[in-house]
């Protein structure tokens, strides 16, 4: 390891460029489009409680534990897994396939925003007339058939059609920005983004500003705001509030490790952790201010018009909120062609630092796996790149984009390698290494609790909704077996065969040699990790738990009484503690590790749990019953939405100033258990 660790290797030019590549990496299309809808469709303000515990509990952990991987190892995120364990390396190439698989088709989007930023620009110096524009229920129809029928040629079903060439040349043009933006390496990219991360956010206050000013506008952050606490019952808020935490934040990807992977020697780790997921929450916040504030503004002009427009017309998917109902919005309102063209441009610049952040990562891996030339293999992936998305930009495009992001964003993809990430770290390697690095060289310090999050708390989060997802698959109503004749859905063919292709092409790489195949098998011993023995009565029933736990999941289909529910839950948790209580705590001057029946028994029992959680969830949404929509915009701000917003604001700024305050007044200190910090 400290072979690899003294090699000279490109770095940031600052801290600060590094957390504004980060923010820019986490912060994307999913930010300006995906968190409001989920918002609006999942209990309004209501939505923001499981979404503050998810970023508290999941993000900013799983987050602290990419940097660290990444500062540590000082490499892309297939070498440092290989660090951990020699035949780990594929865990690290999975998730950058996943990566690829959304660079094929971001950068279509990308396309999507460059030309309605084109049109925009026109209709500036055309006397404010765009292509969309038109008032009342005659509006929207306009505007969604210019995005769908015009624009895009779309077609339902799987046939691809021919190309539409219209969208050929802004794919190109969006490929060749993330080319630009990377190809003199991180040093530049560190320089790009002070004005690619910064500029979006001041469009962004732009916007909302101006959407706060219009008439109306309460109506709309009352729809935004305004809870409706009912949903809470239902467990599909908490898994899409997870889920929507958990992807924004770029895990799992490889994003994070790598970005850290470039951080210099003494640069702070758990602070910049906390700075970047509270960023990326203050940033969706502030455009679901954006952007229902100015639907406000919309619903309040098309009802003195008398011809009021629900938001249910507009909204009803993210594209269609980006590309139908917030163009709409804006072409009623006075200027509307350079208000467009403000969105346009923040919701490019905010894609284009997601995509090139994703684009430098594989870059990074493929160099440190071959030690071929950069500047080729960048320029290779761009044409490799710009070729698949040809797919997405037929006249069919749209739904094989929608099924395979579906999937590499759904509880197969990304959800998955975040909890091998758990499991890899909390059992099979030592945690407190990594902890005592982060420790080492932040302003603050990392507990055991930190251990207690990312070894149990964290996998079974995750692990149940695997499950859940995994149970909803095999339901008879919108799972994989939903046709009459029983046969597995083509899209979920699709779907799934991807998902299957990319962890075995994963193994496939790893088995090749590269040039730090030497180094690699010297970490390995880097540092003496005893193994613990474990009680094979341990291991035994913690597989006889999880076995069991599998058995009553199909034996009962969920029914089972919760009598049973309580008994297997209680059991499942007892076996967990057994297996991880040897090996949760630091023990001063060791490093140690499980035994593989330790392992086997820690990861058995938090599937166990998992599957267990995942029944429970299951018989709560049968019972429960869901709420009723809300009603269309045009409310008024009560009580509760006025201490959800203080406390949400309150969170952002008091959790960022207090980071910013431990970053000014604080000297980070060697780890008092851990004064043989390898540097």
């Amino acid at each position: 390891m400290s072979q690899m660790l003294e090699e000279q290797r490109e770095s940031w030019g600052s801290r600060g460029a590094f957390i504004l590549a980060a923010i820019g990496s986490a912060i994307g299309l999913g930010n300006l489009w995906a968190f409001p809808y989920k918002v609006y469709s999942y209990g309004g303000g209501a939505f923001l409680i499981p979404y503050i515990i998810a970023t508290i509990v999941v993000g900013i952990p799983l987050l602290t534990l990419e940097l660290s991987l990444g500062h540590f190892t000082q490499r892309a995120a297939p070498i440092s897994f290989r660090n951990m364990h020699k035949r780990l390396e594929f865990v690290g190439w999975w998730g950058l396939l996943l990566a690829f698989i959304i660079i094929t088709y971001y950068p279509v989007i990308l396309g999507y925003s460059i030309s309605y930023l084109w049109f925009s620009i026109q209709g500036i110096f055309n006397g404010g007339r765009l292509p969309w524009a038109a008032q009342g229920i005659e509006g929207i129809t306009t505007a969604n058939s210019y995005f769908f029928d015009t624009y895009l040629g779309y077609t339902e079903g799987l046939g691809l059609g021919g190309l539409k060439l219209n969208l050929v040349l802004p794919l190109l043009i969006a490929w060749i920005l993330m080319y630009l933006a990377i190809f003199k390496g991180v040093s530049a990219v560190g320089k790009l983004v002070w004005v690619a991360v910064p500029l979006p956010w001041i469009m962004l206050l732009i916007l909302t500003v101006r959407g706060l000013t219009l008439e109306g506008s309460v109506g709309g952050l009352a729809y935004y705001l305004e809870p409706d606490f009912s949903k809470l019952r239902e467990p599909e808020i908490w898994r899409y509030a997870f889920g929507q935490v958990f992807f924004s934040l770029s895990l799992a990807f490889g994003v994070m490790i790598t970005y850290a992977s470039f951080l210099h020697r003494k640069s702070d780790i758990n602070n910049n952790a906390v700075v970047i997921a509270l960023s990326n929450f203050g940033t969706s916040l502030i455009a679901g201010l954006a952007i229902f504030s100015t639907l406000g503004g919309m619903a309040f002009v098309t009802a003195q018009a008398g011809d009021p427009i629900p938001v249910e017309e507009v909204a009803k998917s993210g594209p269609s909120l980006a590309f139908v109902a917030f163009p709409y919005a804006l072409a009623q309102l006075p200027y509307s062609a350079w208000f467009s063209a403000v969105f346009f441009a923040v919701l490019l610049m905010l894609g284009v630092s997601s995509a090139f952040s994703i684009t430098e990562t594989l870059l990074a891996s493929i160099v440190d796996k071959t030690g071929w030339n950069r500047n080729k293999v960048l320029l290779a992936m761009t044409g490799t790149g710009f070729l698949f998305g040809l797919v997405y930009v037929t006249h069919g495009g749209l739904n094989w984009l929608g099924i395979i992001d579906g999937f590499v964003n759904g509880t197969w993809g990304i959800a998955l390698m975040g909890f091998l990430e758990c499991i890899i770290m909390g059992w099979i390697y030592n945690l407190d290494i990594l902890r005592c690095h982060a420790n080492s060289r932040s302003d603050w310090r990392l507990g055991p609790w930190w251990n207690i999050l990312i070894r149990i708390v964290v996998p079974v989060i995750m692990g149940t909704l695997f499950f859940w997802s995994f149970y909803d698959d095999l339901a008879a109503e919108g799972g994989i077996f939903h046709r009459p004749d029983g046969l597995i859905d083509p899209a979920n063919a699709i779907g799934y065969s991807v998902m299957l292709l990319a962890p075995v092409a994963a193994i496939i790489i790893s088995l090749f040699r590269d040039k730090y195949s030497n180094d690699n098998e010297e970490t390995v011993s880097t540092y003496d990790l005893k193994p613990i023995d474990t009680s094979t009565s341990v291991f035994v029933v913690s597989v006889a738990v999880f076995a069991a736990s599998i058995f009553a999941a199909f034996k009962s289909a969920g029914m089972v009484s919760w009598h049973l529910f309580a008994a297997a839950a209680l059991i499942a948790l007892v076996s967990l503690a057994t297996a991880a209580r040897k090996n949760l705590f630091f023990r001063e001057g060791q490093y140690t590790r499980l035994d593989w029946k330790g392992a086997s028994a820690g990861v058995c029992s938090i599937l166990a749990v998992s599957n267990v959680f995942s029944l429970v969830l299951i018989r709560v949404a049968e019972i429960v019953e869901p709420s009723e929509s809300k009603a269309v915009i045009g409310g008024h701000l009560g009580l509760w939405a006025y201490l959800i917003l203080s406390l949400v604001v309150l969170i952002i700024v008091g959790g960022l100033g207090w980071c910013f305050y431990r970053a000014a007044s604080s000297v980070p200190s060697p780890d008092t258990q851990h004064s043989g910090e390898v540097s």
